[in-house]
């Protein structure tokens, strides 16, 4: 019996290993196929998101620390919680639909609809492009680059990139230049920030009392959850091929990259309110911020503030031309795709490589205040946004265009609630300006 029981024992023990190597492969198998599934849809939430932290978003976030110092910083917090919330909404709708924002509204609404947003995206965004090759120059400016040379050679580089690339290829090299954003995080730790303060701010909302503070909480609103972010989130994910199967790992890589983008907003902004605020420096150029810091933080942050304003330049000029032409190819009816024949004419191609040349020529033209470009097209931005969001609540909640994907209840409410904080502080600002202009 002793010797049965031994082996008895022994096969147990042997079954027993197998039975937990299983389950460690097994476990192994499922985190491999998580990871695969992850880097699948990997691409629009983390692009349209750290795109906002443009040159534009950039400057936004500077003046929102430097003029303001810690007392406004939980705007950002709050915008990275709409922004994940609509940049979910709007890949859902494209995923359900296999249609961009403009196709959406040209289907649902007729071809009048889908004109007009068009046209209007196209009137908020051509600034936004300037400004992004305004942050182009504005970086090759700090290494001595003249920006008649600068904007023009990016808007070569950038549009042969785009038109000649395949989706996955384009999708690569911007991938790689999104990189470049996290140097501004480790700007946010050379400025030495009083981080009770940063906490204190963040977390506690501080109402302004100037027509100046409404102004840069609305245009901060406006550069972290900008309308051409939400077009462009629905329009990459259709081009992407992303379904409703996909949505469950998609929403973890929608709210990684909005996430991303709050978190180098806020770099930036405490950057400014640790070393610019407290000297009342105000903040004129990108290149003045760079300067700015040096002898307050050392020559490291003004290096990294410049590197990671070129980066954060280059994939927006990417991107927000493309968010255009998306939309307007949308809003004709005709192809919208990063996989296009680039041998045969293409209108969707047309309208990017048309918008990047404007927008460089702008930039060159001599005496051009570049932060006011910047900073005001945020406010454009901002405040056509409000119609941007509700849209997108109205189809998503629409049974003829979402059918069975529709969103329920919770979530219209919800929506509906975060339109709200968007029209009050849009409104809060121009009442402010209505009064300061009387």
């Amino acid at each position: 019996m002793t010797g049965h029981d031994g082996r008895h024992r022994g096969l147990s023990r042997r079954h027993s290993r197998r039975g937990i190597s299983r389950r460690f492969a097994d476990i192994r198998l499922r985190g491999r196929s998580a990871l695969a599934a992850f880097l699948a849809v990997l691409g629009p939430g983390l692009l349209a998101g750290l795109s906002d932290d443009d040159p534009a978003g950039i400057g936004t976030y500077a003046v929102l620390g430097a003029e303001h110092g810690y007392g406004l910083l939980w705007i950002i917090p709050l915008s990275t919680v709409l922004l994940i919330w609509f940049h979910l909404l709007a890949v859902r709708i494209g995923a359900a639909t296999g249609l961009g924002f403009v196709a959406n509204l040209r289907v649902r609404w007729g071809h009048r609809a889908g004109w007009l947003a068009a046209a209007g995206l196209l009137f908020a965004n051509f600034g936004t492009i300037c400004a992004e090759y305004a942050g182009i120059a504005s970086a090759a400016e700090l290494a001595g680059i003249p920006a008649w040379f600068s904007a023009p050679a990016a808007a070569v580089l950038i549009s042969v990139v785009v038109v000649l690339g395949s989706f996955h290829r384009v999708e690569g090299v911007l991938l790689v230049i999104s990189s470049t954003l996290a140097l501004y995080l480790v700007d946010g730790l050379l400025a030495g920030p009083d981080w009770g303060q940063v906490l204190q701010g963040s977390l506690i909302p501080r109402l302004p009392v100037t027509e100046a503070g409404w102004v840069v909480l609305t245009a901060t609103l406006g550069t972290t959850l900008a309308p051409w972010g939400l077009a462009f989130i629905q329009s990459y994910a259709v081009d992407k091929k992303i379904s409703l199967a996909d949505l469950r790992v998609e929403r973890i890589e929608v709210t990684a990259g909005s996430v991303l983008t709050g978190v180098i907003g806020m770099a930036i902004a405490v950057a400014c309110a640790a070393t610019l605020y407290p000297h009342g420096v105000h903040v004129q150029d990108a290149a003045d911020v760079a300067r700015s810091l040096e002898p307050m933080a050392g020559a490291w942050a003004k290096l990294l503030f410049g590197v990671g304003l070129l980066g954060a330049s280059l994939l927006a000029a990417a991107v927000v031309p493309l968010a255009t032409a998306y939309s307007i190819a949308e809003g004709l009816g005709v192809s919208a795709s990063l996989d296009l024949d680039a041998r045969r004419f293409q209108l969707f191609y047309a309208v990017y490589i048309g918008l990047t040349i404007a927008a460089a020529s702008v930039v060159v033209l001599p005496g051009l205040p570049l932060l006011p470009l910047m900073f005001s097209s945020q406010v454009v931005n901002a405040v056509l946004l409000p119609l941007h969001v509700l849209a997108l609540l109205l189809l998503g909640r629409d049974q003829q265009t979402m059918g069975t994907a529709r969103t329920g209840p919770l979530s219209t409410t919800i929506s509906w609630v975060c339109l709200a904080m968007i029209v009050t502080c849009v409104a809060a600002m121009t009442v402010q300006w209505l009064q300061h202009s009387a």
